[in-house]
Order: structure tokens, then C-alpha cells, then sequence
């Protein structure tokens, strides 16, 4: 089922390729265009950039719910019913593709950064550690999009759905410190599953903006988001492609 992604991303080279190039674009954009993010002490791309790396795991999110989308509705399910393989190996399969798209994203989004000035200033087990969680929230945002995607049932009202992942993002710590944010707001913010993410990284990456002590959030975070949508998504998968 992975190599099956795989090669539908041969075939289809635009969709990943747009994957890689949009988070680049908004890094290039609040760093240099719009820039000076506020309440944020220190030089603003290290701060930026690891907010940047966490808001990536949120986006490009629609080609995996498109892809499910699709295969249930052209019928692709029942074929694969009448292989011997686990119910959940299409969305396994899926998730593992996504994955490692996701660390390409990481990957190619760091070395932007480095271009820009930006260095971890961490020692290599705390950047391996920082990438962890980075991909944690990524699997735990993948599979909320899953689950949400067969609620949508049809590829045109993915687009809708994905709409929903733009106040998580926005709504964060990416951008600006939540101490210059009005009290409810900046509440709010630090609240945020992906604001956690964002500070325990530059924690560990040694950033303006990190705090000790976020690591644990950052992973409690998205594993209570797993233990909720992974078996709503597998179940539901069961019931739909029956």
C-alpha cells in the first residue's frame, strides 16, 4: 500500500511537489515580507523557523483525505477486500507515504532556514528529539484529517474540511509571542497542541521563545489525539468499505 502511494506520487508529481514548496513560500514571506513577529526577544528567524517546522505538519494534509476519498468512492476498497491483507492496511499504507513526505518537508523547510541564517544551537540527540515531536503532531494531525475526510465522504468536500486546519495553525505561537496577544487570546494560544509543539522545539533547539518543561506536552498532546481519532478512523474505514 505504501509502494502503491509512491507511485501514485510518480504519476502525479505536482501534488508533492506543491506540498514541499508552500511552506518554503510562507517561511520566505513572514521572514522577510512580513517579519518582526511580535513580543518575540532575540533574532526573529530563530524564532520563526522552528514555528515554521511545527505549522508544516499541519499543512498539505488534503492529499491524503483526497486520496482516501477516493478510493472509496471508485470502488478501489471492495478490490482490495478480496486480498489477504488487514482491513487497515490502506490507511496504513497512506499514513507511512504521508510520513515520509512529511520528513522530506522537515528536511528541505531546515535547510531554508540554514540559507536564511538560521542554526539549531542543540546538540544532536536534542535535534533528532525536536524532529520526533515534530512528526508526532504530524501523525496525529494526519490522522485526525483521515477520520475527518470519511465523515466528508466526497473529494469536493475535503476542501472544506481542510479549511478547519487554518485556525489551529494561525491560532498559535508560529508567528508571535502569546504574551503581546490580548489575555483570552494568548490563553488560548498557549493552549494549543501545536503551540506546545512549537516551544518545546525551540526549547531543544535552543531558539528564542523556548521554555523548559513543554516536551511532556508535546507528547501527551498528540498521543491523547491518537487514542481518540485512530480507532474512530479505523472503524469507520470498516463500516464504510464493507
Amino acid at each position: 500500500m505504501t509502494r502503491r502511494e509512491f507511485a501514485r506520487w510518480a504519476r502525479q508529481p505536482v501534488q508533492a511537489v506543491v506540498g514541499l514548496v508552500f511552506p518554503v513560500m510562507l517561511l520566505l514571506m513572514f521572514g522577510y515580507l512580513v517579519g518582526g513577529g511580535r513580543g518575540v526577544e532575540g533574532d526573529y528567524v530563530d524564532y520563526l523557523v522552528p514555528g515554521m517546522l511545527a505549522l508544516t505538519m499541519t499543512f498539505g494534509l488534503e492529499g491524503t483525505m483526497l486520496a482516501v476519498t477516493q478510493d472509496l468512492g471508485k470502488g478501489v476498497i471492495d478490490r482490495f477486500r478480496s486480498l489477504p491483507m488487514a482491513n487497515g492496511a490502506v490507511l496504513m499504507g497512506r499514513s507511512a507515504a504521508d510520513m515520509f513526505q512529511s520528513a522530506v518537508g522537515l528536511a528541505v523547510l531546515t535547510g531554508v532556514g540554514y540559507a536564511l541564517g538560521w542554526r539549531a544551537d542543540s546538540t544532536p540527540g536534542a535535534f533528532l528529539g525536536a524532529m520526533g515531536l515534530l512528526l508526532l503532531l504530524r501523525f496525529a494531525m494526519l490522522w485526525i484529517g483521515i477520520h475527518l475526510a470519511m465523515v466528508a465522504g466526497k473529494p469536493e468536500l475535503v476542501q472544506a474540511v481542510q479549511i478547519l486546519v487554518w485556525p489551529v495553525g494561525f491560532l498559535s505561537n508560529v508567528f508571535a509571542a502569546p504574551d503581546s496577544m490580548p489575555g483570552w487570546l494568548g490563553t488560548a494560544v498557549e493552549w494549543n497542541p501545536m503551540s506546545q509543539t512549537a516551544t518545546a522545539v525551540r526549547d531543544l533547539l535552543g531558539g528564542p521563545g523556548g521554555e523548559p518543561g513543554h516536551v511532556a506536552a508535546a507528547v501527551l498532546w498528540p498521543l491523547a489525539l491518537l487514542a481518540v481519532f485512530f480507532p474512530l478512523a479505523v472503524r469507520r474505514f470498516a463500516r464504510l468499505s464493507r
